[in-house]
C-alpha cells in the first residue's frame, strides 16, 4: 500500500507540473508580439554601436531611433489589445488539450508499468535476500549426495585406449601398496579425472590433501576443488568450499579458485558479491584463460541481477572483415558466419588444435544455437583434448556457455 501511495503522489505532481507546463506557454500572438519588439530594442542598440563608431552621423541615428520607436509604440499598442480581450473567453478552448494531454500521459505511465512493471510483488529487502541467500548455502547437498544425483544423469565415460588402462590398473595398485605415496597419489587423482572417473579422482585428491596436511599447496588444494565440483555436476559444495577457501588464503591470486568463489556466490542468490568477484577475475585475466569465454557469457545477466552497470568486453572482427560485412545482405553475411564456423570447424575434426581453437568453435556454435553440431564438437574435443588438462578445460568453460558440457 505504501509503494502506491507513493507512486500516487510522484504521478499526480508530475502531472501537475506538465500541466502547469503546458498552460504557461504563450499564445503563437504573444509570441509573435515579443519577438518583434526584442528585435526592435537589439535593432536600437546597433544604432548606438554604429554611432559610437561613427559608420553613421549624429542625424542619422536620431531618424532611425525615432522610426524604431515608433515602431516599438505600435507593437507594444497591438500586445495590448489582444490582453484586453476577456480571458475567459479563451480559457476553455486553452484547457483542452493541455488537461488531456496530460491525462494521456499519466495513463501511459500506468499502462507501461503494468506491463513492464510488477505489480503486487512485494519487495524483498536486502536483509530478507541475504537471509535466504544463507539459507540456500546450508542447505545444499554434501558432496556425496550431489555426486550421486550427478552421477544419474552424467553419461559414461568412453573406455580410456587398452594400453593407458593397464597402467591405470597399475597405479592403483601401487596406491594399494603405498596409499602415502604423494607422487602416486597426483597422478590418481589427475589420471581418474582425464578419464572420466570424477568420484575416483575425487577421493584420490581427498587423500592426497590429508596424507599433506599442511604441506599441500594452493595447487593441491585448487585441483581438488576442481574435481569435487565436477563431481558434484557443477554445484559447489560444502567441502569444495572449503578447499576454495584454503587455496584462496595460500594464494590470492589463484584464477580457478577466484573463478569458483564467485560461482558460489552466484549459485546460493548473491550476485552482488558474485559481479565483483568475476569482474575483477576478468579484468587480470588473459584472453586464453579457461574461464573467461564463460564469465563473458554471464556477466551482463549476472550485473542485471546484481543492479550495476556494465559494460562487455567484445572482441569484434578486423577493419577489413567489418568492411566486407557491412556491403553484405543479411543472408550474405549470414553465409559467411557459416563458411568462417565450418571452416574452423574441418580443421579442428581433421587435423586437431589448440584449447583456445576448440573454445572459439564451441563459442561461436553456441552463439549460432547450433546444439547439435557443438555436442559433437565437445566430444571431439574431449577425445583430441584428453591429455592436455589445461586446454581441455578451457574447451570445457566454452562447451558449459554452450550448454553442451556439465
Amino acid at each position: 500500500m505504501m509503494f502506491w501511495i507513493m507512486a500516487g503522489a510522484v504521478l499526480l505532481a508530475a502531472g501537475a507540473l506538465i500541466l502547469r507546463a503546458l498552460l504557461s506557454a504563450p499564445s503563437d500572438a504573444d509570441g509573435a508580439v515579443q519577438s518583434g519588439l526584442a528585435v526592435y530594442r537589439a535593432q536600437l542598440a546597433e544604432v548606438d554601436r554604429d554611432l559610437t563608431r561613427a559608420t553613421i552621423s549624429p542625424t542619422d541615428a536620431d531618424a532611425l531611433r525615432l522610426e524604431i520607436k515608433r515602431r516599438i509604440l505600435e507593437a507594444d499598442r497591438a500586445g495590448q489589445g489582444r490582453s484586453d480581450a476577456p480571458a475567459q473567453q479563451t480559457r476553455p478552448a486553452a484547457l483542452g488539450l493541455p488537461l488531456a494531454l496530460t491525462a494521456a500521459i499519466l495513463a501511459a505511465s500506468i499502462f507501461l508499468y503494468y506491463q513492464l512493471g510488477a505489480p503486487g510483488y512485494p519487495d524483498v529487502p536486502h536483509q530478507d535476500r541475504v537471509a535466504r541467500a544463507e539459507a540456500i548455502k546450508a542447505a545444499r547437498p554434501t558432496q556425496s549426495e550431489a555426486e550421486a544425483e550427478a552421477a544419474k544423469t552424467r553419461p559414461a565415460p568412453p573406455p580410456p585406449p587398452a594400453d593407458f588402462a593397464k597402467l591405470m590398473d597399475e597405479l592403483r595398485a601401487a596406491i594399494e601398496v603405498r596409499p602415502d605415496d604423494v607422487t602416486g597419489l597426483r597422478l590418481l587423482a589427475t589420471n581418474e579425472r582425464r578419464i572420466g572417473n570424477l568420484q575416483a579422482a575425487a577421493r584420490a585428491g581427498e587423500k592426497l590433501i590429508a596424507t599433506l596436511g599442511d604441506q599441500a599447496t594452493a595447487e593441491d588444494h585448487v585441483m581438488l576443488a576442481d574435481i569435487l565440483i565436477s563431481a558434484a555436476g557443477g554445484m559447489v559444495t560444502a567441502q569444495a568450499e572449503a578447499e576454495i577457501a584454503a587455496t584462496l588464503k595460500a594464494d590470492p591470486t589463484n584464477g580457478t579458485a577466484r573463478f569458483y568463489a564467485g560461482l558460489l556466490e552466484a549459485q546460493i542468490g548473491r550476485p552482488d558479491r558474485a559481479f565483483p568477484i568475476w569482474r575483477e577475475l576478468r579484468a587480470d585475466s588473459p584472453p586464453e584463460a579457461p574461464w573467461v569465454a564463460y564469465i563473458d557469457s554471464q556477466m551482463e545477466l549476472l550485473a542485471a541481477a546484481a543492479g550495476v552497470d556494465y559494460a562487455p568486453v567484445t572482441k569484434g572482427p578486423g577493419a577489413a572483415d567489418m568492411e566486407a560485412a557491412s556491403a553484405m545482405s543479411e543472408a550474405e553475411r549470414a553465409e559467411m558466419i557459416n563458411g568462417m564456423v565450418e571452416g574452423l570447424e574441418g580443421r579442428l575434426f581433421a587435423e586437431g588444435g589448440s584449447g583456445a581453437e576448440w573454445a572459439q568453435l564451441l563459442t561461436a556454435l553456441g552463439v549460432l544455437g547450433d546444439s547439435d553440431r557443438a555436442r559433437a564438437a565437445w566430444a571431439k574435443a574431449q577425445s583430441a583434448l584428453k591429455d592436455q588438462p589445461d586446454a581441455l578445460a578451457e574447451a570445457r568453460a566454452a562447451a558449459q556457455a554452450a550448454g553442451v558440457a556439465e
